[in-house]
């Protein structure tokens, strides 16, 4: 399994990739502007100095026509670096993008994946990963369990190269049944992995134990004995 934080923020990332084992940094437009208006490639630049060169960074074009996102793409690989992985939107601007980039051999996540056929056109353009929306396929009637579980038997089946990095999620149950279906990788907001070890009946057995062990020992903990 993999885990990234879906995060522009830089005390995010830091803070977050020092308690949980991450696999890289994905972000799209409308989390940039949580941000406001930052230095986009400096800025972008300091989230590749913070998680190194062995983690993903995967960054979103912002044309909608073919032409642009290739141009946004240039300008993020020399902007930023040759390894970051360009998102690209599946529709049919963005197919015949994915496949001209893998021509070229640059790596590429496939994104705002609501359909079968989304995914399928993706794996077969080339893709490194694709990303199927969770929880607004739910919203939209479509079920992301099963597509997500059709997309993995698509790749077994035909060896692509390609992994399901599911995204849009607002609790973390919805990231288990992702993974069980059968998602290699999933990006969200770090705050649902938080929330995700704070259920009350945790937090009580965290207590708990404390309480015991000070009944018994005092007010002295296991490396003050």
């Amino acid at each position: 399994m993999e885990y990234l934080l879906d995060t522009a923020n830089l005390f995010e990332i830091e803070t977050y990739q020092s308690y949980f084992t991450i696999a890289g940094v994905t972000s799209n437009p409308s989390i940039v502007k949580k941000e406001g208006q930052i230095e986009f490639f400096s800025h972008m630049k300091q989230i590749r100095s913070m998680i190194g060169m062995d983690k993903s960074l995967h960054i979103q074009v912002t044309a909608s026509d073919a032409l642009g996102m290739l141009k946004d793409a240039q300008a993020i690989l020399e902007q930023v670096d040759d390894k970051v992985y360009i998102k690209v939107p599946v529709t049919l601007e963005g197919i015949k993008v994915i496949k001209k980039l893998k021509e070229e051999h640059i790596n590429v996540t496939a994104t705002a994946i609501y359909t079968k056929q989304q995914g399928f056109l993706a794996m077969e353009a080339g893709a490194d990963y694709i990303a199927p929306y969770y929880n607004r396929m739910e919203n939209s009637g479509i079920d992301p369990k099963e597509t997500i579980a059709s997309f993995a038997a698509m790749i077994r089946q035909y060896n692509y190269a390609t992994k399901i990095l599911a995204a849009s999620f607002k609790n973390a149950g919805q990231i288990d049944q992702a993974f069980i279906a059968g998602a290699q990788s999933a990006t969200m907001a770090p705050q649902i992995l938080c929330e995700a070890l704070q259920l009350p009946a945790i937090t009580k057995a965290v207590n708990d134990f404390e309480k015991d062990w000070m009944e018994t020992f005092g007010q002295h903990f296991l490396y003050q004995l």
